[in-house]
């Protein structure tokens, strides 16, 4: 049995049941998250502790709108090791964010299909 990552109920609860707001959110995300994940994985790369936290809260932010509570965690999870500054073992939090974002991913994309 696979878990489902998006909460359509909950997204729509926070659009106010705009189903074209939401939409255009997913549109947006879609496009936007591949670059806040790619900023993430340069700011472990360069030791950038403040780069982690930035990043990923701009993600959890982003992915809150969906009721996506895993992928919420594990970028909540990667905000406050940069917080901290302790980044170094940051690598599996980061390969488990990417799962769950690769998860979401496929549940949306349908969604912003035309």
């Amino acid at each position: 049995m696979t878990t489902q990552i998006f909460d359509r109920e909950a997204a729509l609860a926070r659009v106010g049941d705009d189903e074209e707001l939401l939409l255009e959110l997913v549109k947006i995300f879609l496009d936007d998250y591949p670059i806040n994940l790619s900023a993430i994985r340069s700011a472990l790369a360069a030791g950038n502790p403040k780069g982690v936290e930035y990043a990923a809260h701009t993600l959890k932010g982003a992915v809150a709108n969906f009721g996506a509570d895993a992928v919420v965690k594990e970028a909540f999870e990667l905000e406050q090791l940069g917080r901290t500054g302790d980044i170094a073992y940051a690598n599996d939090n980061l390969q488990r964010l990417a799962a769950v974002l690769e998860l979401l991913d496929l549940e949306l994309r349908p969604l912003a299909a035309p």
